[in-house]
């Protein structure tokens, strides 16, 4: 057992050493606080590290997949087949993994078992399947469970209480967040704001900032795995008029995020009642999303999407782009198929920001960037880190568009995401305020019985 626990005050086995160290602990504050920094310093350091490593191995293998798949087009046939080995997979050896990011939120709210360690080779193989094959899919999703599993295991070895393991879990959520993508303070605060909705949770502040600067420090610089960057060269002065399209803009990102989340649940639902057995609902899936890139003719819209999300910057988009990838991403991800939601949330939003250029005058990469992580935020409700994203990525000349394009969508995004096991801290409006303390996932469910009857 530790000495010290997730908050700073000293523990009773460390009172009990002896009183004249225990009164002088309690008179200088700074000693306990110093002795916590040193604790969750050692854990941040192994933790990311790991962590880092870990996303590394993952950015290096999506990128190996996709080059090889658009050299070599007919593997996308094999799609059912990949398919139904990441079925088998899961359905044999994955447990209480095949939960995903919503097992991570649930052992925070409600911590029971420790989080399987074969979550994190089972997603990793399953994602790469995914995108070697010609699925539809992230790569956040997967970092963030591998992050999870692995921190997780020091709950075991240390015998850490429910409380410190909640941090620990934190802790993994925010290493594999900002390693994978090259953002540790949005990571760092994405972590504290995904679990519950409107709110944050402080006790784990420092730990999951510490983290997230070495695991992205060990993926970026010690594994030298580079991150896609993105350039918004232009950013107007906020005006009356300019807040007011940032503002519509915002609408229509959330909008969008609330069809991507419905989306992902309706194929899910749809999925499980069509077919009984688990591993063939991602080779019928696999089938039939083979068969629409060859009727599409195009792999514009597999995969992470990347080369699209860039070229969205400079290029106005076709304005169904976006349609598209929803609708062949909730599908990949509905039936089965392992991998983030992010990434392609990254292209639903830069593709629709890039198309909005045609009615929204404001510059058409400035649009694409603040779609690019306002679709994000609206889908995830996590506006403060999106925010934070943006401006990592883009720069902090365009932080008060991305800011509003992020809140608003939060807002009109509604209480659905792609996580449903959030937790309503704070409801968006007071319709909603009898469902503070409540799942994404209870409101769903009672909206559909309300539909029902």
């Amino acid at each position: 057992m530790l000495l010290l626990g997730s908050h700073y005050p000293i523990q009773p086995n460390i009172i009990m050493l002896h009183p004249y160290i225990s009164k002088f602990i309690k008179k200088v504050e700074q000693l306990p606080i110093f002795l916590y920094l040193l604790q969750w310093s050692l854990f941040s350091i192994i933790i990311g590290l790991l962590a880092g490593s870990a996303s590394a191995l993952l950015l290096v293998s999506l990128d190996w997949a996709t080059n090889y798949r658009e050299s070599h087009l007919w593997i996308i046939g094999l799609l059912p087949l990949a398919g139904l080995l990441i079925g088998l997979m899961y359905y044999y050896w994955g447990d209480r993994a095949v939960k995903g990011n919503n097992l991570l939120i649930e052992e925070v709210h409600s911590p029971d078992k420790i989080i399987p360690l074969r979550m994190a080779p089972l997603v990793l193989i399953g994602t790469f399947l995914t995108h070697l094959f010609g699925g539809s899919a992230g790569r956040e999703g997967t970092a963030v469970q591998m992050g999870g599993a692995i921190a997780d295991q020091f709950s075991k070895f240390f015998g850490l209480r429910k409380r410190d393991r909640k941090i620990i879990i934190i802790m993994g959520v925010s290493a594999g967040f900002a390693s994978v993508f090259g953002t540790p303070l949005a990571g760092a605060v994405f972590a504290l704001e995904v679990l519950i909705v409107g709110r944050m949770r402080y006790e784990a502040i420092l730990p999951s900032f510490l983290v997230a600067i070495i695991a992205n420090y060990t993926c970026h610089d010690l594994w030298k795995v580079s991150h896609t960057h993105y350039s918004v060269p232009f950013v107007p002065e906020m005006t009356l008029i300019t807040l007011l399209y940032a503002v519509i803009a915002g609408i229509i990102f959330g909008l969008a995020a609330l069809l991507f989340s419905k989306s992902v649940h309706f194929w899910s639902n749809l999925s499980k009642k069509a077919i009984n057995y688990p591993p063939l609902r991602p080779f019928i899936g696999g089938a039939i999303i083979a068969l629409v890139v060859w009727f599409i003719g195009s792999t514009k819209y597999i995969g992470l999407g990347v080369p699209v999300i860039v070229e969205s910057f400079t290029v106005q988009q076709q304005w169904y782009d976006f349609l598209l990838k929803i609708l062949i991403t909730t599908f990949t991800l509905g039936v089965g198929f392992k991998g983030g939601e992010v990434t392609p949330l990254f292209f639903v939003g830069a593709t629709l920001g890039s198309a909005l250029f045609l009615i929204i005058p404001l510059p058409m990469a400035l649009l694409a960037g603040m779609g690019f992580v306002a679709v994000f935020s609206g889908a995830t409700n996590t506006p403060i880190a999106c925010s934070l994203m943006g401006i990592e990525l883009f720069g902090a000349e365009c932080g008060v568009f991305v800011a509003i394009a992020c809140i608003v969508a939060y807002l009109f995004s509604g209480h659905t995401g792609i996580y449903t096991s959030q937790i309503i801290g704070s409801p968006k409006h007071l319709l909603f305020g009898l469902s503070k303390g409540k799942t994404l996932s209870d409101i769903s469910d009672a909206t559909k019985e309300r539909s029902a009857k």
